[in-house]
């Protein structure tokens, strides 16, 4: 019998209405393993009418004690970590080293919301006028949601409700359809958390599962304050409009086109084994992949092609528990051939394809969504697959004769999530890491993902809205600000002044 998956909704399991459920996939064999049923904008509004009774009382909960909550939910999360992994690369299809990483850097905002009652502080002025004080203090906006992607069932999610539940708000979660189990146990645990601190989260956290149905419904709610989303950029764009059109706070991340400069000077051995790790890696599925390699002058690109064909020989496509696989399948068939006709695409287009992964085959699985590295060398700005996303394990070799050039392509590009430069010339990477037009940079560090203190966000079509994720710019997105002007009076006062008050 096929498994069943439900919405997570006060603490216990919450069956789809709509009759509408998706196929899960196991990405390694092709076969359905589990269908998840789709919520109704009903059910939709049953989650949100549970987290809009259970605000309140939370967003009540001194911040220290929201604090263990996020303390246990982290220990129970870690004590959980190969449970987790195992199940997340079991539907998406990333190794499961890899899926480790998913659950410890989703964990690592976690972390940072451990410490959120320190982040939460306000602003005081003493004396701002005669016997006047003035002090600002961060409250929750009250019922939230989220809206994530399938490349990271863990890690996005986190980085979205631990921030927001942290400063005392409910949180709805609308991950992806194809890979909805990691953040329903991540649910569960939450909830288990909140039992082991002594506070009641039953309320706090739900798990709707869904398409635009459920996403609409979410946008349109009139009791969700904020939607964080991340995603493709056409979808963003939508999610931002439509969410702002509804009166609400949206921060919605899109695509990437990310490049990596390599300098004559660069360290050609690391900087090549960087770049098979981070255009290849989880299978290319990842908004912070460096798909674009950008070497300057004619020597360098020559040698770097050379040595990356070299590399991508060594690569090891295999199951996802195959602990010596350095990735494996992708998400879906339907994405599979996504990036198979974007290859023929870039073919067709006039780029010169030096290595081709569409005829890649794993033995015994056959049926799985597997397609081998592939390359393409002399790639144009004007081509097609140049320009847009292919999202899959496939590197561009994009020629440039001088810096300023190279630094010219991410800068006009389209999208600007992250980019990097490969040198030892320090001088060189400041006057890069200034001019370049990209929210993101890298100094000889291929994917410049910045720690969970630090605030996440590309610029352009790469992201929707002026707050970026996590960090503290995560507790400004996730709460508003309300200052207070205070005057202690003693003895008679004057009348009341019909002019602007001022702090003379």
């Amino acid at each position: 019998m096929t498994r069943r998956i439900e919405g997570f909704v006060a603490g216990k399991s919450a069956k789809a209405t709509s009759g509408r459920e998706g196929d899960v996939f196991n990405p390694n064999t092709g076969e359905v393993q589990a269908k998840v049923g789709f919520a109704s904008a009903a059910d939709v509004d049953a989650a949100v009418k549970a987290a809009a009774n259970a605000q309140p009382a939370w967003g009540a909960v001194n911040p220290q004690r929201r604090a263990r909550v996020m303390f246990e939910f982290k220990r129970l999360v870690e004590a959980h970590m190969e449970e987790l992994a195992e199940l997340l690369s079991s539907e998406h299809g990333k190794v499961v080293a890899d899926s480790r990483g998913d659950v410890q850097r989703g964990l690592e905002v976690i972390e940072f919301a451990c410490g959120i009652p320190h982040a939460l502080k306000g602003e005081y002025t003493e004396g701002a006028g005669p016997g006047i004080d003035v002090y600002s203090m961060r409250q929750p906006l009250g019922v939230v949601a989220g809206i994530t992607p399938f490349n990271f069932p863990a890690m996005i999610p986190m980085w979205m409700f631990g921030v927001a539940i942290a400063v005392g708000n409910t949180f709805i979660l609308k991950p992806s359809e194809k890979d909805p189990s990691v953040p329903l146990r991540l649910a569960e645990l939450f909830v288990e958390a909140g039992a082991a601190a002594g506070t009641d989260t039953t309320g706090v956290l739900h798990v709707v599962h869904g398409d635009k149905i459920a996403v609409d419904a979410i946008l349109t709610h009139p009791e969700i304050r904020a939607v964080s989303f991340v995603g493709s950029s056409d979808i963003a764009h939508y999610i931002y409009q439509t969410g702002a059109a509804n009166g609400k706070r949206v921060q919605a991340m899109g695509g990437a086109k990310n490049h990596g400069i390599v300098l004559p000077d660069a360290d050609m051995e690391q900087t090549v084994k960087d770049l098979l790790g981070a255009a290849y890696g989880s299978a290319g599925e990842r908004c912070m992949a460096l798909p674009v390699v950008v070497p300057v002058g004619k020597k360098t690109a020559d040698e770097l092609r050379e040595r990356v064909v070299a590399g991508i020989e060594g690569l090891k496509v295999g199951v996802s528990t195959d602990a010596q696989a350095q990735y494996g399948p992708v998400v879906s068939s339907a994405h599979r051939k996504k990036i198979a006709d974007y290859i023929q695409l870039g073919k067709d287009e006039g780029a010169e394809l030096v290595v081709d992964g569409r005829g890649f085959s794993m033995q015994g699985y056959e049926k799985g969504f597997f397609i081998g590295p592939s390359l393409f060398d002399k790639v144009k700005p004007e081509m097609k697959t140049y320009n847009e996303e292919i999202f899959g394990p496939v590197l561009q070799i994009v020629r440039a004769e001088t810096l300023e050039e190279a630094i010219d392509l991410p800068s006009k590009h389209q999208y600007g999530n992250g980019v990097a430069i490969f040198t030892r010339n320090g001088r060189a990477a400041r006057e890069f890491a200034s001019k370049v037009n990209v929210g993101m940079v890298g100094v000889n560090v291929p994917i410049p993902v910045p720690v969970a203190y630090h605030t996440f966000g590309g610029w352009k079509r790469s992201a929707f809205g002026d707050t970026n994720q996590h960090g503290m710019e995560g507790v400004k997105f996730w709460t508003k600000v309300k200052t207070v002007t205070a005057r202690w009076p003693e003895g008679d006062q004057a009348d009341s002044s019909f002019v602007i008050p001022t702090m003379r």
